[in-house]
């Protein structure tokens, strides 16, 4: 039961991210499992379940690889001592992992691709596009750099104007990589994106 319900979470998130997740109906699931509508409803209530289902999963994700990374798992209100033990290698480390992990994991690129499509015609689509691509990341940067600027380790600046100008590269090269298969180059890219961006506000 556990692989079915697998397979049909998987098949779905692939569905939505190809067509889009209004234009995909339960039966379309089905039909693409080889099972009939009634089998399928015997593990998913409806296509909204399967929707939250996903949705958990890459939450439960996301969380599990900032613990990987020694990065903060939520919000800076909710675990402050984490933001305030950081190091900029965590952040390196992680945000070179970002690219990859958003580009190759077969999930989190259908996930970010769903969103993608439907941010422009689904108000909680676009919600959730910029907690996970955008205003997020963005906010997630601000209070680490934050804390770093209070530790002396990165100059006094605006914190907001520093994860703006961290984080926009990796946007940028995320999308790009969609139309290439020269993935190794945009790693070189951020690479040096991070590297000239800790010469500049690093404290000497």
């Amino acid at each position: 039961m556990a692989d079915t319900k697998e397979k049909i979470l998987l098949t779905a998130l692939q569905l939505f991210a190809k067509d889009g997740y209004e234009a995909v109906s339960v039966r379309n699931i089905a039909e693409e499992l080889g099972m009939t509508k009634g089998a399928l409803y015997r593990h998913y209530k409806n296509k909204r379940d399967i929707f939250d289902s996903i949705v958990e999963r890459m939450i439960q994700i996301d969380a599990k690889r900032a613990e990987d990374y020694q990065m903060p798992a939520e919000q800076y209100d909710s675990m402050p001592d984490s933001y305030e033990n950081t190091s900029l290698a965590d952040i390196e480390k992680y945000t070179m992992d970002q690219l990859k992990f958003w580009t190759e994991d077969d999930f989190a690129a259908q996930f970010r691709r769903m969103l993608n499509l439907e941010q422009y015609r689904n108000p909680e689509m676009e919600e959730l596009y910029s907690r996970c691509i955008i205003a997020g990341p963005v906010a997630y940067m601000e209070d680490l750099f934050r804390e770093l600027i209070k530790k002396g380790v990165l100059k006094e600046e605006n914190p907001r104007q520093l994860a703006v100008e961290y984080y926009a590269p990796l946007f940028l090269l995320i999308h790009m990589s969609d139309r290439t298969e020269e993935k190794e180059e945009y790693m070189d890219i951020l690479r040096n994106h991070i590297k000239h961006f800790m010469e500049s506000h690093v404290v000497d």
